[in-house]
């Protein structure tokens, strides 16, 4: 426990970047503390801090810096699961999904989740996959249903769920008159998507397949949420692509000839320390998805390639 003591201490120390303002944040005096940072750099054998003017971290500081945050919230991620275990408190479990998540997909594994694990609560939250990943990667969230592709770094992914994209656009457009539209088609239409920030790897690789099948919009219209999606979409200011047809009588929905445009998704979650039940909440959202009659799962690439590397177009 001293060591883990000693690590916290040196963590104020590389915030404040001065021991006697350290010191007083510890509520400790400040040669205790110069001193226990000495025997830590001893132990290590590296020199952390250079002490001239400013104090200044060193380049084995900045290593130390961010192993320990890493491994200090581990320590106080599991001490708080164990006295919750201890009490028989159920541990919620914190997960996002994208706002556009269809509504009887997040019932059903809402459903599903708590009739195989009762006495876990699933705390969900409306969230785009960048924000996901910032809440993952501090460990605010504990999974994640992500937009692939994504840098995983640090991550664990679960099954993989295709999802078709077939062409909204309003009834009385000329194109409603196809059974099946090709990307080509839409040549001189302007596009209604989500912004680029919500989920960066997505956006690039959407309007990369467009780009090579033809079709480079006349316009890019961000929309966040589906209901102004489809409001710019009536209002002629684009088409957009979702997996399934509306229950609106004023737009169509047509799906894309050869399948070339898919949306990817998997649930994610820190590799190190992870919740206990976040890989059995992946197992249960890809049996959701891929139970809609529409969706798939992605089968592992006999050469190595990873799922969410490169999915929009098949070969």
């Amino acid at each position: 426990m001293d060591h883990l003591r000693s690590l916290r201490y040196f963590l104020v120390v590389a915030e404040e970047l001065h021991f006697g303002h350290a010191a007083d944040r510890l509520g400790i005096a400040q040669p205790p503390l110069s001193q226990r940072v000495k025997r830590l750099e001893a132990e290590l054998g590296a020199k952390l801090f250079d002490r001239g003017r400013r104090v200044t971290l060193t380049e084995a500081g900045e290593v130390l810096r961010t192993e320990a945050r890493d491994l200090l919230s581990r320590w106080d991620r599991m001490t708080a699961l164990v006295a919750k275990a201890d009490r028989g408190e159920t541990d919620a479990l914190r997960a996002g999904v994208p706002p556009e998540l269809p509504g009887r997909v997040l019932a059903a594994i809402l459903t599903r989740f708590a009739g195989e694990c009762p006495a876990v609560r699933l705390d969900l939250q409306e969230l785009t996959t960048a924000e996901q990943t910032r809440l993952l990667a501090d460990r605010s969230l504990d999974a994640g249903l992500l937009q692939l592709p994504v840098d995983v770094i640090g991550l664990d992914l679960g099954p993989a769920i295709d999802t078709p994209l077939g062409v909204l656009l309003p009834r009385d457009s000329p194109l409603a008159r196809h059974a099946v539209l090709t990307l080509a088609d839409l040549a001189g239409e302007g596009l209604v998507h989500a912004p680029r920030a919500a989920a960066p790897g997505s956006y690039d690789a959407l309007l990369r397949t467009c780009w090579e099948h033809g079709f480079r919009p006349a316009a890019v219209r961000h929309a966040r949420n589906p209901e102004f999606a489809l409001g710019l979409v009536l209002a002629g200011h684009g088409v957009a692509f979702e997996p399934a047809a509306r229950k609106e009588p004023r737009v169509v929905w047509r799906p894309i000839d050869g399948e070339v445009l898919h949306a990817r998704m998997a649930f994610a979650w820190p590799s190190s320390s992870p919740h206990p039940q976040a890989a059995k909440l992946a197992e249960i959202a890809a049996g959701v998805l891929r139970d809609d009659g529409v969706s798939r799962l992605v089968p592992p690439d006999p050469g190595g390639a990873r799922p969410w590397d490169v999915f929009y177009e098949r070969s």
